[in-house]
């Protein structure tokens, strides 16, 4: 049985070929050079082109029809289990996206939010993963970062100073301090996340469809995350956000002779605030190249632990193609969450339904000073 995209398909292959036996009649009508016969079974070729379509379009309308009954259904179960209760509501929310319905003020209520935040509490929520999926996609810098959920954010760039203190022991975070001031802001940066629903997944447990969604919406928001955090080439006014930027971040480059030499030259080079609890973030070939070097044909180090190689907690990621060594907790990931949207999109093209979600983000490196770039000279 056809599904109602391949019926569309359908229908827009007839409709045109009707268009075009209509352009062909009134084309020949005026040619007196065109016998009468051939008129008459042009005529009776779009009658039939014309049958074909009001029996696909019967069909897609039932079909139409039978899933936005579906959809109307309430799936908003009745359960005292308040877990249970926010699933239900965030499946209430995609299922009344999907059929393009208006969502009841008790499903809002329910995720502890009333209708004027459209949903905002959808985002941050984390769930259980019930059903099986591909593997999410990981932005390795939540493991270290802060990460906030808060609007019109402003922070101090530093902690803390001390009241007879009149200059910050590290000179270089003292000149940034002066160069950049003493507050971070947080800006709203657009990005739109969709996550595929097939009619399987939309009909079935309301765990399986929110665990579902949320996975995917996580991932699609942890590849944005991680690409800004570490583009070599930022989009225009998304330079803050990279560490690599040359413009507003410039993080200091350390060179050595290979980037093992790099690397320890670059924690030595960190203020020993920010080496204490700093890490390397770099990719795996480049860790492998390093142990390859200093093994010498021997195979003792390749079991041993990459922090007692390089002598700070390595963490693997291909984007951090220059690694990055530093106190991670000196940058910031914040999600404005006032106004979150969420919308369905459909890809006639590939025949996949979409529920998408456009958030605001941005990722600030409060002090360039607490980071180094190691390169090989």
């Amino acid at each position: 049985m056809k599904t109602i995209f391949e019926l569309k398909q359908d229908m827009t292959t007839i409709g045109n070929q009707i268009q075009k036996t209509k352009d062909e009649i009134s084309q020949k009508a005026a040619d007196p050079a065109v016998s009468v016969d051939d008129l008459n079974q042009l005529n009776k070729t779009s009658a039939e082109l014309q049958q074909r379509f009001d029996i696909i379009k019967a069909q897609h309308d039932q079909m139409e029809a039978e899933q936005k009954a579906s959809l109307e259904k309430s799936n908003f179960t009745v359960t005292e289990d308040p877990k249970q209760k926010v699933v239900d509501a965030k499946a209430e929310i995609i299922r009344a996206t999907m059929g393009n319905r208006q969502i009841k003020e008790d499903v809002f209520q329910a995720l502890g939010d009333d209708g004027t935040s459209k949903g905002g509490k959808f985002l941050p929520s984390t769930m259980t993963n019930d059903i099986i999926a591909e593997p999410l996609v990981k932005n390795q810098l939540r493991e270290n970062e802060v990460v906030t959920q808060i609007t019109n954010l402003t922070i101090p760039r530093i902690s803390f100073m001390l009241d007879d203190d009149d200059f910050i022991e590290d000179m270089e975070t003292a000149k940034e301090m002066k160069a950049k001031g003493d507050s971070v802001t947080f800006g709203r940066f657009k990005t739109k996340v969709k996550a595929g629903v097939s009619e399987t997944i939309l009909h079935g447990t309301n765990t399986n469809l929110v665990s579902h969604v949320e996975n995917n919406l996580r991932s699609g928001l942890a590849a944005k995350e991680r690409k800004v955090s570490f583009a070599t080439a930022p989009k225009a006014g998304e330079e803050h956000m990279s560490f690599y930027d040359k413009t507003t971040v410039n993080v200091k480059e350390v060179t050595g002779d290979d980037l093992y030499d790099a690397i320890t030259k670059a924690l030595a080079d960190l203020h020993e605030d920010y080496r204490e609890n700093a890490k390397i973030y770099m990719t795996f070939a480049d860790y492998v190249s390093i142990i390859k070097t200093l093994s010498n044909g021997t195979t003792n180090l390749y079991s041993a632990q990459p922090e007692q190689i390089l002598g700070k907690p390595v963490v693997f990621t291909d984007a951090a193609i220059t690694p990055v060594i530093g106190d991670f907790s000196y940058a910031q990931l914040n999600y404005d969450i006032s106004d979150v949207l969420y919308e369905q999109y459909k890809d006639y093209d590939k025949g996949i339904n979409y529920f998408m979600v456009t958030a605001w983000f941005d990722h600030q490196i409060k002090l360039a000073s607490a980071f180094r770039l190691a390169k090989k000279a």
